[in-house]
């Protein structure tokens, strides 16, 4: 059985959408607050399922591989964004100023938020690979399935 254009796009939304559901889960019912570049990984899947509702609710004027590429992009910005947050945690590169411990800064400063968490610290990890890590993997793969629903006839 072969998977059709849509049934492609309908999968690549579905999956940032449980992708968002998921850090809203660890969020709010585990209790994992999100730092900074945990809330940047987010906003590309937010725009990964607008891209997908808009493909499958306005298909007449979405023809052609600009919804998917659309889709794939964002899949692809989460990815990296990703990356680079698992750079941060493991100490490959210096993050934000904002929310890394090693960067001063702004950190020193005694009026910030007493609650800030830091973006260089592993809130919760699963086969050695942090929240951002496994949100790069899975974007990839969401990224792959654009592509799939790219290469499809409308």
């Amino acid at each position: 059985m072969s998977v059709s254009r849509n049934g492609w796009i309908a999968v690549a939304g579905l999956g940032s959408l449980a992708l968002l559901a998921g850090a809203f889960g660890f969020q709010y019912l585990g209790g994992l607050a999100p730092c900074k570049m945990c809330l940047w990984q987010r906003w590309p899947h937010v725009a990964a399922v607008l891209v997908a509702l808009f493909a499958l609710a306005f298909g007449q004027w979405s023809k052609g591989s600009l919804m998917p590429a659309l889709g794939a992009l964002a899949a692809l910005v989460s990815a990296g964004l990703g990356a680079y947050h698992t750079g941060v945690e493991r100490g490959w590169w210096q993050g934000p100023s904002s929310c890394s411990g090693g960067a001063g800064g702004d950190l020193l400063r005694m009026d910030g938020p007493l609650d800030m968490v830091m973006c260089d610290t592993v809130a919760w990890q699963m086969l050695g690979l942090s929240m951002a890590g496994w949100n790069m993997l899975a974007s990839l793969g969401l990224a792959a399935i654009w592509v799939m629903a790219a290469r499809r006839a409308a």
